[in-house]
């Protein structure tokens, strides 16, 4: 199980790996698996004080991808040839075993006898010539029960969820949940679309461009590009050039945001001049995608309960040119008097299990344990019934999740509607059918597309 939360920071982290492909990838998996440091954010810390070239730059990303993802099959394997307790063996050896299996395994371009050396060398740059000696028996003998057949996964018949969880990279315990409401074949679909590859989204900023013109900005720069199916101001990168470039020349054109988070804030429908309130801000994108919608005219209240995501907040808005928000601190489960009734609009983004957007986001399978699916309704209805308190007679509320759990979404809602006999859904379009809803849930294995939950709650 990996630890939750964030540690040191790469460059925190006195080591002698090699500044190579391998040795980047072996850095920032010690600060993911062993220090809690989240996929993106130690890749990137790592690769900008970096000097390697693009290809080991690609080769260090997918190696640290792969390997945080198909995690729980890389320890199936290495756990048949293996003596010992896979946590009895050094964290810097076990990634290093970890990192080498997932070549061996899933990236056929690269030569075994080139994966089993590189771990060789690159063992004993952080450790001792009996280290490289047991990486390299353990690796030879993979390939040898491989070549031999030994390593099959168990039989469907006998352990469906087990199969699946080996075949796709999930922890058992979730796909076993998942096959309840979601049968084989939707499970399955579900799988698979979270090992995907996520394409970069950008949200356009309105309040300096258009679409049109962003992505003829974008074209020219040589990225592949089309506009969003789902939301009138997104654009899906296929390919892109440099995203550090891009910002340079673009630093105030686009905010990088998934397509179903984009849907949130026009729901909202916050005018011009609004007193707007988002409970659960950082870092920033939805409250930033309000502020556009408002033409910068108004005011946003951007709230959040850890001060140093104040700062993305900051950051965000002041890159885009956008000075109608504050960030504040704030524990939104606590009332405050001063808000009572205060704001045109209150949008609750509920902090969430993440069960939607698992293929953004490497490590959360592995972070995430069942009993933590029980903490975050309580959170979520705590917040909400907050938040109702703040909306001005004639206001609207929207209570969006990035999860695909329903005792957070559908039922929650249901809970506190049971509650607060005063309150309703209001009926809005489907995005992409046209149709009238009550409640938008997007499912990846449906919708191919993040999983996310939004609804409009109004007073009666």
């Amino acid at each position: 199980m990996l630890k939750k939360q964030a540690g040191k920071k790469p460059q925190e982290r006195k080591t002698n790996y090699p500044d190579t492909a391998r040795g980047a990838a072996a850095l920032v998996l010690r600060m993911v698996l062993d220090d809690g440091a989240y996929t993106n954010i130690a890749l990137n810390q790592y690769l900008r004080g970096s000097r390697l070239s693009d290809l080991d730059r690609r080769l260090a990303t997918e190696l640290v991808y792969g390997t945080v993802k198909a995690l729980g099959t890389l320890d199936w394997y290495l756990a048949q040839c293996v003596t010992r307790p896979l946590d009895k063996v050094a964290p810097e050896i076990l990634c290093i075993l970890r990192m080498s299996a997932y070549q061996l395994l899933y990236m056929e371009r690269i030569p075994a006898s080139a994966a089993c050396n590189e771990a060789v060398k690159l063992t004993r740059s952080v450790s001792h010539e009996g280290s490289a000696k047991f990486v390299n028996g353990v690796l030879r003998g993979l390939l040898r029960k491989q070549a031999a057949g030994e390593l099959s996964f168990p039989e469907e018949a006998e352990d469906d969820a087990g199969y699946l969880s080996l075949k796709y990279y999930h922890p058992r315990w979730l796909v076993k949940r998942w096959l309840g409401p979601w049968g084989r074949e939707g499970t399955e679909r579900l799988l698979a679309f979270d090992n995907s590859a996520a394409p970069v989204c950008l949200r356009v900023n309105t309040l300096v461009t258009t679409r049109e013109q962003l992505l003829s900005s974008l074209a020219e720069a040589g990225a592949q590009v089309r506009p969003s199916e789902w939301s009138a101001d997104g654009i899906v990168c296929e390919k892109l050039p440099s995203l550090h470039a891009l910002m340079a020349a673009l630093p105030k054109h686009f905010y990088i945001q998934d397509e179903s988070s984009m849907l949130v804030a026009p729901l909202l429908a916050a005018a011009p001049g609004m007193r707007v309130l988002d409970l659960c801000s950082a870092p920033g994108g939805k409250t930033t995608h309000i502020a556009q919608l408002m033409q910068n005219k108004g005011e946003i209240i951007a709230c959040d309960v850890h001060e140093h995501k104040l700062e993305l907040i900051a950051e965000n808005a002041k890159r885009l040119d956008i000075t109608c928000i504050e960030p504040l601190l704030n524990d939104a489960t606590v009332e405050r008097s001063e808000w009572l009734g205060a704001f045109d609009r209150v949008l609750v983004d509920a902090p969430c299990s993440g069960m939607g957007v698992l293929r953004r986001r490497a490590e959360a399978r592995w972070r995430k344990q069942r009993k933590d699916l029980k903490l975050f309704p309580p959170l979520q209805l705590a917040i909400l019934e907050q938040a109702a308190k703040y909306v001005k007679d004639g206001g609207r509320m929207v209570y969006s999740t990035c999860t695909i759990e329903q005792s957070e979404n559908h039922y929650l809602v249901e809970e506190f509607l049971a509650k607060h006999s005063e309150w309703q859904r209001v009926p809005f379009v489907h995005p992409r059918t046209g149709e009238e809803v009550a409640e938008l849930q997007l499912l990846p294995q449906v919708d191919e597309i993040d999983g996310f939950y939004i609804c409009i709650l109004e007073r009666k």
